[in-house]
């Protein structure tokens, strides 16, 4: 939240300090160093948003060569691994520092996509499935918080264009499966994918005539690995600033900022009698930083207030929602593509997988619409949240009534770029408002309800079925109760520094 001044004097001292070290954001500016930032830490986003697509896109074909299975178990493993990874890399931020989660998360991730790919058997690849999640869970707490701490204050809105990656991974997971489990894209290449086994006539679905879904898993984990050489090559992250100061680090502080201006050729007038003479700020934590003490700090501190705690209770309660409503359409997007198709006469998977990528690649542009609408005056973060939210609602009520192809794909393009503009704009809202020295726990719970709810995704997609409009109706009506709470939010971050 922004720090608010009250009648204790560490609250002052650490009030004091922060508006240094905005001031110091501000005066060394937008830099190379930002915008590598943006596209490391966008890195993460686009495999968070790898992890969800990739267990939707197998999850049919490695049913048909596992049994017993059950389709959706692979959306309760990944949602399983990052509601724990989301707790674990944010809580270990706020104690232990962003630097070493942004260096080995992906890392994580990266290993297990690949073993996860030469699973032998159904259970042990939801294992493999759900422990790369647990590496890429953090990323939507460490991308947020690691990118906002480093930057100059007219640069904020710049946290949600961040959500832009998302729809980068996605588009990247449906047009690699597109070529790898569809044969009818590349002709010289074999097929890589069986049919149902239990269709008229038997064919048996092995190993051997279904590796389309393994190849998918081996090439992202490759580019995943890839991404995370990037980040530990292409820069070399220090601790954010924010993180020393409540580290009560002052020199080190200093010395990051000199070096940053240093290498860029910008002033820093900031000197560590300037923050020495805020006052001693004691370290945010416990006296054991393994133990319940320390998690305890943690949360009070996003209940410090009346308006603080429904700030947190509202952003928590947003995320829950759309924890909810996110999955049920885009996870289950290829199922509702399938099922319209069928309906209207479409069944070649070429154009279901072809149709999904178009979906994926509007995605993209809808946080680079919602940052420059919450960077304007009359609007700010909230109102962009609740127009994104209104919107999506009522283009989710519309889509239950199409009655053609052409409107089918049409009104999943346009839910796809609306819907992100509330998420996007959610992600950049959260990580603004929350205090700097438990930005990334208030952060990790916040995914972690989200989560949550996406494994209850799973549970509802099979009672409401998926080739029906039933979830559709639940996502608008999702859409319409995030409006609310995007009208009820009480800090409005729109031309303020975040603490």
């Amino acid at each position: 939240m922004f720090v608010m001044i009250t009648y204790e004097n560490v609250f002052l001292r650490w009030f004091l300090s922060l508006i240094h070290i905005a001031q110091t954001l501000d005066e060394i500016g937008w830099t190379p160093y930002h915008l590598k930032l943006f596209f490391l830490n966008g890195f993460g986003y686009a495999v968070d948003a790898l992890q969800l697509s990739l267990q939707g896109i197998i999850a049919t074909q490695a049913v048909y060569e596992f049994q017993p299975s059950y389709e959706t178990g692979l959306t309760i493993a990944v949602y399983t691994g990052m509601l724990v990874g989301a707790l674990f890399w944010g809580l270990s931020a706020d104690i232990f520092g962003r630097k070493v989660a942004f260096n080995v998360s992906l890392f994580i991730c990266a290993v297990f996509t690949i073993v996860a790919g030469a699973a032998p058997n159904w259970g042990s690849l939801g294992f493999f499935i759900a422990l790369s999640a647990f590496g890429a869970g953090g990323n939507l707490v460490l991308d947020t918080t690691v990118f906002l701490e480093y930057l100059p204050s007219n640069k904020q809105w710049l946290v949600i264009w961040l959500a832009a990656w998302w729809g980068v991974g996605c588009t990247i997971a449906g047009l690699v499966a597109w070529g790898f489990m569809l044969p009818d894209v590349w002709q010289s290449i074999a097929n890589y994918s069986c049919s149902n086994p239990n269709a008229a006539p038997f064919t048996p679905c092995t190993k051997a005539n279904n590796s389309g879904w393994r190849y998918l898993m081996y090439t992202m984990g490759a580019m995943i690995f890839a991404m995370s050489l990037a980040r530990v090559t292409v820069i070399r992250l220090k601790e954010t600033p924010k993180f020393l100061l409540g580290q009560g680090e002052d020199a080190k502080v200093i010395e990051g900022f000199q070096e940053l201006a240093s290498k860029y050729d910008r002033p820093c007038s900031l000197t560590v009698e300037q923050l020495e003479a805020c006052g001693t700020i004691s370290s945010a934590h416990s006296k054991s930083r393994f133990s319940i003490g320390e998690f305890w700090i943690h949360i009070r501190s996003l209940f410090m207030t009346k308006e603080v705690a429904f700030t947190t209770l509202l952003i928590w309660l947003s995320w829950s929602m759309i924890g909810l409503a996110y999955p049920l359409f885009n996870v289950f997007l290829p199922s509702y593509l399938a099922s319209r198709g069928i309906e209207f006469g479409i069944t070649s998977t070429y154009e279901t997988w072809r149709n999904y990528a178009l979906v994926q690649v509007c995605g993209i542009f809808g946080p680079m619409i919602g940052g420059h609408m919450a960077n304007w005056r009359f609007l700010g973060r909230r109102y962009t949240m609740i127009i994104g939210a209104v919107i999506t609602m009522a283009f989710f009520f519309a889509y239950s009534q199409v009655t053609s192809q052409v409107e089918n794909i049409t009104y999943s393009c346009v839910i796809s770029f609306t819907l992100e503009i509330y998420y996007g704009t959610l992600y950049g809202y959260t990580a603004e408002v929350l205090p700097s020295a438990h930005r990334a726990t208030g952060n990790g719970i916040a995914v972690a309800f989200g989560r949550l709810m996406g494994v209850m995704s799973a549970v509802i997609a099979t009672v409401a079925n998926t080739a029906t409009t039933g979830p559709i109706f639940i996502c608008g009506a999702l859409y319409g109760g995030l409006a609310i709470c995007a009208f009820l939010f009480p800090f409005e971050p729109y031309g303020r520094r975040a603490s």
